[in-house]
């Protein structure tokens, strides 16, 4: 039994809300650290709880006028009295929850006196509701315990990833790609289907790449291609939202004689030019659709056959990665996001592909909060989604630096947050309001945590827990370069990439 302290009584408690106890002398410098768990034997069960703080006092420092009067004449205090045995370590920590039958909330305090010690693995595991063999993240800091947490608890009900830029979202965002790339059979797999704004995953898809070998297909966003033949008038209305009920009911029309005349063959521009014959559309109506249409048509999206097919690609333990970095328009990004978003989920519903995760990479450019239809293409559909996903079997990963400016309709379906370093007050706020069981002194350390540690908060465990990232097993992208190299290579003549640029961004 690691003993670390004892329970100490002062003027706010011991109470079920918060305790205090001095840690016991020892050779380990460092016996205790903040954010650990602790535990303690009480009337109850055994009380766990997590240390907030810590805090040294020495009552022979505790009055500066003391201190400065007994130095006046040159000597220290340590010289004239035996200072560093009245030196204590002090250790803050809040009650989490009682273990007797289950886990209960705490209602009653520890006594003063009561020893204190670290939470084994085993009690840690059955509290946290860690499993021994789930998605494997990283471990819970400060203990030796993997953090593997169970499938369905953190996809089914949707996961947020929040962090500001060069945190490591991406770096765990592939993590835990290469847990689902890598699940055997039995377990149950499912498909991944990655929207890559920057192309940051990419290289998951070499030929050579460890993990994603076999597994995983790069569509180019440049690549991608719309079928109109399966577009409905309201299904072209959804990419241009101010086009007016009359407008859509011409369209109608239009597309019914293209179905008949063209046999299903035909693209935007046939549409066009049948606008601009028929002549029993009123004349006010065709300027304006041919407008439309002709916005649309110029994003060169929009095909007579659907490329790729995705029903043939959403495969279980396999991932179809859109790369939408050689896309410079984000109307058009937005444009794919919509229509891959609708078609998978539509597929999903009637059974057609298996069960998925789909992954948003800067979420908040396609599920944004407070912005007009025309800005917000895809809101719509990834809304949907977070709302009725669960029920399908269709789970969403919203990876996003602005929290604030992220949907919160879709944020609020996002059963567990995973947290990474935040510093903007306005972001912490949002995520304070929307991340239940995060309390003011956990909020206070997302600021302070390093590259590669994260909170874990939600339905995927059962408390918070501070975790780091374990290290990939996948290629390091090609792209993934510091400054002095790619201004050395600009200065060589070596030409730089967008992708280099969104890098770097």
């Amino acid at each position: 039994m690691d003993e670390i302290g004892t329970v100490i009584s002062s003027l706010e408690g011991p109470s079920p809300t918060r305790f205090s106890f001095v840690v016991r002398e020892g050779s380990e410098p460092m016996p205790v650290r903040k954010d650990q768990f602790v535990k303690v034997d009480c009337e109850e069960g055994t009380l766990i709880a997590r240390v907030v703080d810590l805090r040294k006092t020495n009552r022979y420092f505790a009055r500066a006028e003391s201190v400065k009067e007994y130095e006046r004449g040159g000597s220290t205090l340590s010289a004239l009295f035996p200072t560093d045995r009245w030196e204590f370590l002090v250790g803050d920590a809040v009650p989490l929850g009682v273990l007797r039958e289950g886990v209960q909330r705490p209602s009653f305090p520890p006594s003063p006196g009561s020893k204190v010690t670290l939470a084994d693995s085993e009690t840690l595991r059955t509290f946290l509701g860690i499993e021994t063999d789930g998605i494997h993240i990283g471990s819970v800091a400060h203990h030796d315990l993997d953090a593997r947490l169970n499938l369905t608890r953190l996809f089914q009900k949707h996961i947020a990833i929040l962090a500001l830029s060069g945190a490591g979202k991406s770096y765990l965002t592939t993590v835990l790609m290469e847990e689902l790339l890598s699940r055997p059979a039995g377990k149950g797999r499912v498909a991944l289907v990655v929207l890559d704004s920057h192309g940051e995953y990419t290289s998951l898809g070499q030929a050579d790449d460890p993990v994603g070998a076999g597994k995983v297909t790069v569509v180019g966003g440049d690549d991608y291609r719309i079928a109109v033949p399966k577009l409905s008038a309201f299904g072209i209305a959804e990419y241009i939202p101010r086009m007016s009920s009359a407008q859509r009911r011409e369209l109608s029309r239009v597309i019914a004689r293209a179905r008949e005349e063209k046999r299903g063959k035909y693209d935007l521009a046939d549409l066009i030019e049948l606008v601009r014959t028929d002549e029993t559309i009123h004349e006010n109506i065709v300027p304006a659709l041919v407008g439309w249409l002709n916005d649309l048509n110029a994003t060169g999206l929009f095909a007579k056959k659907d490329r790729p097919s995705l029903k043939r690609l959403v495969k279980p333990g396999k991932a179809v990665i859109l790369d939408l970095s050689p896309l410079t328009n984000l109307r058009a990004k937005q444009i794919i996001v919509t229509h891959v978003s609708r078609t998978i989920f539509k597929l999903r519903q009637r059974g057609e592909v298996c069960p998925y995760v789909q992954v948003v990479e800067e979420a908040h450019n396609y599920v944004p909060e407070g912005e007009a239809r025309e800005w917000a293409l895809s809101r719509s559909i990834i809304q949907k989604i977070a709302r009725e996903g669960r029920k399908f079997y269709a789970g969403l990963c919203l990876i996003s630096q602005r929290p604030i400016q992220l949907s919160t309709t879709a944020l609020s379906q996002c059963n567990t947050h995973i947290i990474l370093r935040v510093t903007n007050p306005y972001d912490l706020d949002h995520i304070g309001r929307s991340s239940e069981g995060i309390s003011r002194e956990v909020l206070n350390t997302i600021s302070s945590l390093r590259v590669g540690e994260a909170l874990v908060v939600g339905a995927a465990v059962n408390y918070p827990a501070f975790i780091k990232v374990r290290r990939r097993r996948s290629s390091e992208p090609s792209h993934a370069r510091g400054l002095e190299d790619a201004a050395s290579d600009y200065e060589n003549g070596v030409e730089i990439s967008e992708r280099d640029v969104d890098a770097f961004m």
